[in-house]
């Protein structure tokens, strides 16, 4: 974790969790909290599941599920976890083969559902096939599969039937003497699985991988997203997460990292800080942010940039960014560099002008950490 000595109320104690490999991503531990999305083509289309990879990676997904629902998906998953620039999981429900097939198809993990994977003798076939295959694996239960001997027993899915299910299975995994897993307990009730996953992360020091499953589209998903994960993230729990978003892969990597940007649990790119506008405005903020976020979509080192429209927060918000525009003149503002005005640029150059600006700072700060790095070696 990154203590914050002079800002204490910043600081996230992390719960501590074993590490386990999916790939060569770390999971849990004193690892990052990976970002995870999945593709949603059939991944029998061998081209457009790569091409959906490689865009999830190019937003800054560190692993991506591909679902394996048929043995002609088990074949073409080779070929994707060839091509993959990230560690593949593999979705298996129903077909404990399917699991084997993909651990032997090069599946850095294999993601299987207590709930409807059969029998614990096939489950061991399963783990077996990951030893030796070299795959981790995750126990993804979900409120809305859960056994039907546990839903007898609680009458409907609650937070105890969630983790005693997922808690039936570690036993099962640590029996066969199998321990590269993580855990997930998934409910579309934001409720439902913050209570799960607060009781799971006392009962089990086993990395968790959080989401809020089915969460809906994309402002209604990432709304009901960033309240459960967000909050949970602030508790500490959580090692890799999932934003289940009905909307392209690429828009669940971005929610995901603007959760955990919010939170200062991972940096990527250009986090803005702009204001809603109002009539102070000197310029459209609005449509400047939405500009500038597509032009500095390919920035991916850290750094802060705030667009304000008015004097009245500007100068204070851009004492604390690395770049800053502030409006309030006759068609011109003033531009901030690391906290300090200073010069003033026309409103219908600003956007090139502060790309540039950006672009410049972003290329110094990379250039410190390549000689930073050479320096320790």
């Amino acid at each position: 974790m990154s203590l914050n000595h002079i800002r204490p109320w910043r600081n996230i104690y992390r719960r501590t969790s074993r590490r386990i490999m999916v790939g060569d991503v770390p999971v849990g531990g004193d690892a990052p909290i990976s970002v995870q999305t999945m593709t949603n083509t059939a991944t029998t289309d061998i081209p457009g599941t790569i091409a959906q990879v490689q865009a999830a990676a190019d937003a800054g997904a560190d692993i991506v599920r591909v679902s394996v629902p048929d043995e002609d998906s088990s074949k073409a998953l080779k070929e994707i976890v060839r091509e993959s620039p990230v560690p593949i999981v593999a979705d298996i429900h129903f077909h404990y083969r399917r699991g084997i097939e993909a651990a032997e198809a090069g599946a850095a993990c294999l993601r299987i559902n207590p709930g409807n994977i059969g029998s614990q003798d096939r489950l061991r076939e399963v783990i077996k096939a990951a030893r030796d295959h070299g795959c981790s694996m995750r126990i993804g239960v979900n409120a809305g599969s859960l056994e039907k001997h546990l839903l007898d027993k609680y009458g409907e899915p609650t937070p105890e039937a969630m983790v005693e299910s997922g808690l039936d299975h570690i036993k099962v995994l640590e029996d066969n003497d199998f321990h590269e897993f993580k855990i997930s307990c998934k409910a579309s009730d934001v409720f439902m699985a913050a209570a799960a996953y607060q009781a799971l992360a006392e009962a089990t020091d086993a990395p968790i991988h959080l989401g809020i499953t089915e969460a809906g589209g994309l402002t209604s998903g990432t709304i009901k997203s960033a309240i459960g994960l967000g909050n949970l993230l602030w508790m500490g729990i959580g090692d890799t997460i999932r934003v289940s978003l009905s909307a392209d892969p690429v828009e669940e990597v971005k929610v995901g990292y603007e959760i955990l940007k919010s939170l200062g649990l991972r940096h990527r790119g250009v986090n803005i800080i702009s204001c809603p506008s109002c009539a102070r405005q000197g310029f459209d903020v609005i449509k400047t942010v939405e500009t500038l976020e597509e032009r500095l979509e390919h920035i991916k080192t850290p750094m802060s940039l705030s667009i304000i429209g008015c004097v009245v927060n500007g100068p204070g918000e851009a004492l604390m960014t690395d770049v800053g525009f502030t409006g309030g003149g006759a068609g011109s503002g003033m531009v901030y560099l690391a906290g300090k005005a200073s010069h003033k640029m026309s409103n219908d150059q600003m956007i090139e002008h502060i790309v540039e600006e950006v672009e410049k700072k972003a290329a110094a700060l990379e250039a410190e950490e390549a000689e930073g790095a050479q320096a320790a070696e």
